[in-house]
């Protein structure tokens, strides 16, 4: 009498390769799509960050100094920046936000004393950026960062002369 035996088939050694595999390959897919997901979100990420940080950096400074009137456009060296008075200890003082070589910068000066582009502090890169008052006590800035990305805030003062 015989007991059963069993008899070896290949298909008992390709089913279980064949089949981790197709794991591996799912898996090897899901990875990549994950990957390439995650690195087109943090380039946007990246893009959006630099082209809106100068204009909430123009913005905070824009609330700040609102008082009284006291934010204007002025022309230093022919280009147009946001200029922006201030009373400390009775000296009035300028605040300046204009691009200059590629910067955005900021000069903080004595409103009596001699203003010069170059003299100002850096901020970040910047490719280019305008001010202009549309109307009375309404401000448009419009920034392009160094990638190329343009983007326009309106602000309105709050205040009153």
């Amino acid at each position: 009498m015989k007991f059963g035996t069993r008899q070896n088939h290949v298909i008992d050694l390709v089913f279980p390769i064949a089949v981790f595999f197709v794991f591996a390959a799912s898996f090897l897919a899901v990875l990549m799509l994950a990957a390439n997901i995650y690195s087109r979100q943090t380039a946007d990420a990246n893009s959006n960050y630099s082209a809106r940080i100068p204009l909430s950096y123009i913005s905070e400074k824009f609330r700040q100094n609102d008082a009284g009137g006291a934010i204007s456009v002025q022309s230093l060296e022919g280009q147009d920046c946001l200029a922006m008075e201030s009373n400390l200890n009775n000296v009035l003082y300028t605040t300046y936000i204009y691009a200059h070589d590629g910067m955005l910068k900021e000069l903080f000066i004595r409103s009596d004393a001699d203003a010069y582009l170059a003299d100002g502090k850096n901020i970040m890169a910047i490719r280019d950026f305008t001010v202009e008052e549309t109307n009375e006590g309404l401000f448009r800035f419009t920034s392009v960062d160094a990638e190329g990305n343009t983007l326009t805030l309106f602000a309105s003062e709050r205040s009153t002369l």
